[in-house]
């Protein structure tokens, strides 16, 4: 006598499968737009805005000059880092000499270099008009000669940024599609088999929502444990590259991280849930000669 198919006997195997390969490369694509997000945020903080001070300033004229800039909104508040630092003009020559291996002093008689005040800027304002406005507000300050930045930078990382971002999430999104269509076929075939039990169900008076859920708690099972398997994978390999590569481990936002596992199962389990019900749907209107 045939041994008879279970409700939900279909291949689980394949469609967990399918569902971890495509969650790992979603998962992946997050990870990177996280510390991609985190490496330009430090570039950002970083990104210093130079004061030169007049010569004939005094010391109490250069600290008026540092408490002003030091009120201004747009410097950098942060307990880690120093948003403003003084370089003496013998610092920068020191920089400068070092720097280049030429002594400009010895022939030029004289150290032409001025005291200033590196500034670091606040993340919101890191683009060009912003820091083009700066310059004009920071220039206005009695006893500042001149105000100099990288001027299109700023421009340069956000246009670039921007590009990343929409290259990882057109990738993202390229595979979402395919997970969706790969899962949907596979449990629609999958269902395939099961559709004269299911229209057996329907004859003997068991509703839809009777018949569909064993269905959908199997799909809701197979999403959960190939998002699990996904997000194992995703710490395994972020683990694995923090401890080879140097510095990495600066990057990592763990608040973050853990926000991106939990979508990772959650889409998982709405996949699993959203294909299985969808292909069930189907079945349960299909006539009973569209059956063979």
């Amino acid at each position: 006598m045939p041994k008879k198919k279970k409700i939900g006997s279909y291949p689980n195997a394949m469609i967990v499968m399918s569902l971890t390969a495509a969650l790992f490369l979603i998962g992946f694509c997050g990870l990177l737009v996280i510390q991609s997000k985190k490496l330009v945020s430090i570039i950002r903080e970083n990104i210093e805005v130079r004061v030169f001070i007049n010569k004939e300033v005094s010391k109490a004229g250069q600290d008026s000059v540092f408490n002003i800039i030091q009120a201004k909104p747009f410097v950098l508040k942060s307990t880690e880092t120093k948003a403003i630092i003084f370089v003496s003009k013998e610092e920068a020559a020191k920089e400068f000499i070092d720097g280049t291996k030429e002594d400009f002093a010895s022939f030029l008689g004289e150290n032409p270099l001025r005291d200033s005040y590196r500034v670091k800027i606040q993340e919101d304002y890191f683009e060009e008009a912003k820091l083009a406005q700066i310059k004009k507000d920071l220039e206005q300050i009695q006893g500042v000669y001149e105000v100099v930045y990288q001027e299109d930078l700023a421009d340069n990382i956000n246009r670039n940024v921007t590009k990343i971002y929409i290259v990882l999430a057109s990738f993202a999104l390229i595979m979402l599609v395919i997970i969706v269509l790969l899962v949907n076929n596979t449990i629609k075939l999958a269902i395939y088999s099961q559709r004269f039990l299911i229209r057996s169900m329907q004859l003997v008076g068991a509703t839809n929502g009777f018949i569909q859920r064993p269905y959908v708690l199997r799909g809701a099972i197979q999403g959960l444990v190939g998002g699990v398997v996904a997000a194992l994978l995703l710490i395994g390999l972020q683990q694995l590259a923090i401890r080879n590569v140097e510095g990495l481990a600066m990057l990592q936002e763990y608040d973050k991280i853990v926000i991106l596992v939990a979508s990772v199962l959650a889409l998982g389990v709405a996949i699993g849930v959203a294909s299985t019900y969808q292909s069930l749907a189907r079945y349960l209107r299909m006539a009973l000669d569209d059956l063979y």
